[in-house]
């Protein structure tokens, strides 16, 4: 004789928001996301891994992608140890391998 099945399985609710190119981040928004000081975020400006909208850190706007970028930057920098022109470098190879995985893709489906 079987015993009836019981079902143990739990849902899981996962909540997040999207950030689009359109949504607009201040300084402080954007080191509450990455979880870094806005120092932090200044020297990732300078070294060209953001290029945000506005004349200076009160008038900066970020976008989504700029959250993407600094989120990458801060963990190469804590989790590696890369300082600030080693992760300047590491997305821009990153950015070079995805277009160039993006001409892959585009070559080998005509």
């Amino acid at each position: 004789m079987t015993s009836p099945s019981t079902n143990t399985s739990t849902a899981v609710r996962i909540t997040g928001f999207i950030l689009e190119d359109q949504t607009e981040l201040t300084l402080d928004d954007l080191c509450r996301a990455c979880a870094a000081e806005s120092a932090h975020i200044t020297e990732l400006i300078e070294e060209g891994v953001l290029a945000p909208e506005g004349a200076g850190p009160q008038e900066w706007r970020f976008t989504g992608v700029h959250v993407h970028r600094a989120v990458t930057a801060v963990r190469l920098q804590r989790d590696l140890g890369v300082n600030p022109a080693g992760a300047a470098l590491a997305l821009q190879l990153m950015d070079e391998l995805a277009t160039l995985r993006a001409q892959l893709h585009h070559l080998t489906i005509d």
